[in-house]
């Protein structure tokens, strides 16, 4: 069996178990698909992980340190200086809990009784009080990145508004505008010498909250549903399932029929 790939999970994970959660990555797997978000959530088995990017995690943890020392003293990171942003990192004493994987910040839906839950990067606090949700990201591409106009991109964009809502909900005021800081790394230089070599921007967004809560009652509305919804026109899972379904499964069931209603073959006096 794959080490990666564990297919069944638990029950108690799943839906009405005792352990489920609703994390910031189910809910966009909701809106990318609902039918492998119901096969995942409501019948337990999950669609593959992607491989897992070891630099890109490598890159988070290097941020957070750099964050926290700043955390610790007060003090604007030289990025914020840069870009001329008016905030420190915030001080809380659940800021570990909030970036721990399968933690995070988490909150009681009352109007849908779900947990939902999400892991953020990093929080800043502007001189208002107003909390500003960061969020790291690293890529290596030639071009310098300044903005989010990449149709993937929308998925940061709600993934950054979720822990928006999220804060909001614990009943912190929360600044519409977040940060992406990107690090791009180098690929002109003339060698690789052991080490990479990256540039970090700082990129606005200004996000907007107002479809989270309608998109939670459409995800208890599917799980409740009890059966399979439709899936999305443009989901590869989905595509590739049904492909083995015609190679496989349907022709199997139609083998099964034939055998079962074939003409008996009849006995030599029924011949003659």
């Amino acid at each position: 069996m794959s080490q990666y790939y564990k297919p069944h999970r638990k029950t108690d994970w799943n839906y009405n178990g005792p352990r489920f959660r609703l994390s910031r990555s189910k809910i966009a797997l909701f809106i990318e698909c609902p039918r492998c978000f119901y096969i995942d959530n409501k019948l337990g088995v999950a669609r593959p992980p992607g491989f897992p990017f070891n630099l890109n995690s490598a890159v988070d943890a290097l941020f957070k340190k750099e964050f926290d020392v700043h955390r610790a003293a007060g003090s604007k990171h030289p990025i914020m200086e840069r870009y001329g942003v008016d905030a420190v990192p915030f001080q809380h004493p659940d800021i570990d809990e909030w970036r721990e994987n399968f933690k995070g910040i988490a909150i009681a839906h009352a109007p849908t009784g779900l947990t939902v839950c999400g892991a953020v990067d990093d929080v800043w606090v502007n001189p208002k009080g107003e909390l500003i949700v960061v969020d790291y990201k690293s890529t290596s591409k030639d071009a310098k990145i300044e903005t989010l106009d990449e149709p993937w991109h929308d998925g940061y964009k709600r993934q950054m508004e979720i822990y928006q809502w999220l804060l909001r909900q614990k009943g912190f005021t929360v600044s519409d505008i977040g940060y992406f800081v990107y690090a791009n790394a180098s690929k002109d230089r003339a060698g690789f010498d052991g080490k990479l070599e990256f540039e970090v921007t700082l990129i606005s967004y200004t996000g907007a909250t107002n479809w989270v809560e309608p998109t939670l009652a459409s995800l208890k509305a599917c799980l409740d549903a009890g059966k399979l919804p439709d899936s999305s026109s443009d989901c590869d899972y989905c595509v590739y399932r049904e492909a083995v379904d015609e190679v496989l499964i349907k022709p199997a069931a139609v083998s099964k029929k034939e055998k079962q209603y074939e003409a008996p073959t009849p006995s030599s006096d029924q011949l003659f």
